[in-house]
């Protein structure tokens, strides 16, 4: 059940990030609405996550790393956002620090 709960949060991150563009600087107030609101059910999803048995440095880990894929992702195929080297190489090495970090006994 963590593991849903660390899934949900990273989805419900994502879908606040990937709305920040369309809140204008917070001026629009649906998108900020949704947005905000993602954020918080994101910070509650990870919180009942590590409540139950993940430990902390382990689920924001593997929070940060996927999220931050996805973003890179979403900003790529939807947004127009170029790709790069540099980019494809940043998202690897994240993953990467996930991995090692669960290889190395984090959880």
């Amino acid at each position: 059940m963590p593991y849903v709960l660390l899934l949900v949060a990273i989805a419900f991150e994502v879908l606040g990030t990937s709305l920040l563009k369309a809140t204008e600087g917070f001026t629009r107030l649906w998108p900020t609405v949704i947005s905000l609101g993602s954020y918080a059910a994101a910070f509650a999803a990870l919180a009942w996550a590590v409540r139950h048995e993940l430990p902390v440095g382990f689920a924001y880990a593997v929070w940060s790393g996927l999220g931050t894929a996805a973003i890179v992702t979403i900003g790529v195929l939807f947004f127009q956002e170029a790709i790069s080297f540099q980019k494809v190489a940043g998202v690897l090495l994240v993953i990467g620090g996930v991995v090692v970090l669960n290889l190395g006994g984090a959880h």
